[in-house]
């Protein structure tokens, strides 16, 4: 099982891949300012995130059952838990640069 290397751009573009509508291409590496909604992108990561976790219970249950391999469990685990962390730290900018933006005098 070929493992890929996790980054912002790869969980957005995952995310697009996972939604309704089709993946867009993005210019160099950032989404463009047209091509969807900012709601549409967070749901996306989010179900992105949801996917990973379910992926590692089943690998999980398989490696309980002995029908899936000790590795394959572990990649699982460690892939869904580093796409977690990634959303958290995302979460805790979009805190930041709005807590930043209220606190700015008119």
């Amino acid at each position: 099982m070929p493992i890929d290397p996790v980054s912002t751009s790869s969980v957005l573009v995952g995310a697009r891949r996972a939604g309704s509508r089709p993946a867009e291409p993005a210019a160099g590496g950032a989404a463009e300012a047209g091509s969807g909604s900012f709601t549409d992108s967070l749901v996306g990561v989010l179900a992105k995130v949801d996917r990973t976790a379910g992926e590692a219970n089943d690998a999980i249950a398989n490696m309980v059952r002995g029908t899936g391999d000790v590795h394959e469990a572990m990649i699982a685990l460690q892939r869904a838990e580093s796409t977690l962390q990634l959303t958290v730290q995302v979460r805790n900018k979009l805190v930041q640069a709005y807590q930043d933006i209220m606190r700015m005098p008119i």
